[in-house]
């Protein structure tokens, strides 16, 4: 039953998860990046969790205040647990991100509970109308997406208190 559910796969799935492990292997590594390109990834994946909670399941918009949750926690989690410096130079624009392997086993999280979820779905349609699963769902999406959005938010701070360059005259 696995196999057929693989082989159904559409290839565009295999290239997100393709793209996804290769942004995670370059999240292992420091690199400089603006705020912007810093937050790409994280507002991927929140899209990618947002895609597939649906408030028109069993908890109605409920289930929103359960993703909110998940995100809260985690996201509270990060910023108090973190403790490494930020270096931000707002001269060239551009924040160090010290390497992690953290981004590459959520993405890879994130896409393998999408994957589970619709699958399970497939094979039991009623699942998406149970109250555990759904909550289940919502919750986990949000946890996963508070990482990323704590960590996202530490960085912004960093950012933010950051003087601005004066360029010299």
């Amino acid at each position: 039953m696995i196999q057929q559910v693989v082989s159904h796969t559409p290839v565009y799935v295999w290239a997100l998860l393709a793209f996804l492990i290769y942004r995670g292997w370059l999240a292992s590594q420091d690199r400089e990046a603006s705020l912007r390109k810093v937050a790409l990834i994280p507002l991927v994946m929140v899209g990618l969790a947002v895609t597939s909670i649906s408030s028109s399941g069993p908890l109605g918009d409920g289930v929103w205040a359960l993703w909110a949750l998940g995100v809260a926690a985690s996201a509270a989690a990060i910023w108090q647990l973190s403790s490494g410096e930020i270096v931000v130079n707002r001269a060239a624009g551009t924040i160090v991100q010290r390497g992690s392997w953290m981004p590459l086993v959520l993405m890879v999280a994130i896409f393998a509970t999408k994957y589970a979820v619709a699958v399970m779905s497939a094979m039991h349609p009623e699942l998406p109308h149970s109250v555990p699963f759904a909550a289940s769902v919502a919750l986990l999406y949000g946890v996963f997406n508070g990482l990323f959005l704590g960590r996202l938010a530490r960085y912004a701070a960093a950012w933010q208190r950051q003087p601005v360059a004066v360029a010299a005259l």
